[in-house]
């Protein structure tokens, strides 16, 4: 389904939002204030996003009614809605903020609102000392040195036969959606290796954000094959991750690694691996078509 443009002020400032069919069809023109009110009542049927987004837009409602209503409703939105948004790399910045400003005492929120690039500079900085002040760690601040800093881990692989793993493998079957995420961007290794094979893509996703994640953790987990496209796209935006040579390696080996950026990975691998992905059946035809190109250019 395309999405539709939809143009809302905050404060004195209009932004443009992108919103699904179902939202645009509450929000067209000519609908009465009473019938605005309706489709509130009608928003959980909608997906966790989309409801998110028929609720902030009617938070700007010109009826006063309409507007208060959805203002209740922003407040009791259910944890799954919150963290659709607070962890989609597709949300509006004024949408996190709102979550910032209503929910960010609300287990996990704030830490997935942190690992959320498109958060902006303010509510960052208010997120981190409202952590800092209830005596957690902010992710970005996760790598300075005090005695909250987590201790080193090493790269040795997580033994999932071992007792402590098994415990945590229990606990992790029971736990809520909102508990995972929270432990995925915070937990250790264990929890790390558990967490990034969950079904559900936020849980999932969260783990590549948590600052504690390995260089030789990802290298492991591009060569596992990982269906997550998510995961790879936080892969190949992580600037420091890709100067590693393995983990360049394993993305370009990936078949679910975009193609943009396993051509733009190639040419900087050694001649040695380019002659391998130029004869290899491995990969797709593409990768081996600009492999052999690679290397004639290289003999001219």
């Amino acid at each position: 389904m395309c999405a539709t443009a939809y143009n809302t002020r905050i404060m004195a400032e209009t932004i443009k939002l992108k919103i699904s069919p179902p939202v645009a069809a509450c929000l067209r023109p000519g609908l009465s204030a009473g019938e605005r009110l309706q489709s509130l009542g009608n928003a959980p049927g909608l997906e966790p996003f989309d409801r998110f987004m028929l609720v902030f837009c009617l938070m700007r409602d010109e009826d006063a009614t309409v507007k208060a209503a959805a203002q209740a409703a922003f407040s009791l939105l259910p944890e799954e809605t919150l963290f659709a948004v607070a962890c989609s790399p597709a949300a509006h910045p004024a949408l996190l903020d709102a979550i910032a400003k209503v929910h960010h005492q609300r287990q996990g929120i704030a830490e997935a609102l942190l690992g959320n690039e498109q958060l902006s500079a303010p509510a960052r900085s208010f997120l981190e000392r409202a952590l800092l002040l209830r005596g957690g760690v902010a992710p970005s601040a996760a790598g300075s040195q005090g005695p909250e800093e987590p201790e080193e881990e090493g790269d040795d692989p997580v033994d999932e036969t071992g007792e402590e793993f098994q415990s945590k493998y229990q606990m992790a079957q029971v736990m809520g959606i909102a508990e995972k995420i929270k432990m995925a961007l915070t937990g250790d290794k264990e929890w790390r290796s558990i967490l990034v094979k969950d079904s559900n893509k936020l849980v999932s996703g969260s783990v590549v954000k948590n600052p504690r994640m390995t260089e030789a953790e990802v290298v492991t987990l591009l060569k596992s094959g990982i269906q997550n496209d998510e995961i790879m796209r936080l892969i190949c935006a992580n600037k420091e991750w890709v100067k590693n040579y393995s983990i360049r390696k394993a993305l370009v080996d990936n078949h679910r690694t975009p193609v943009q950026n396993a051509l733009r990975y190639l040419p900087t691998l050694s001649d040695k691996d380019i002659a391998g992905y130029a004869k290899s059946k491995n990969v797709s035809s593409v990768i081996s078509t600009q492999a052999r190109r690679i290397l004639l250019n290289k003999k001219r």
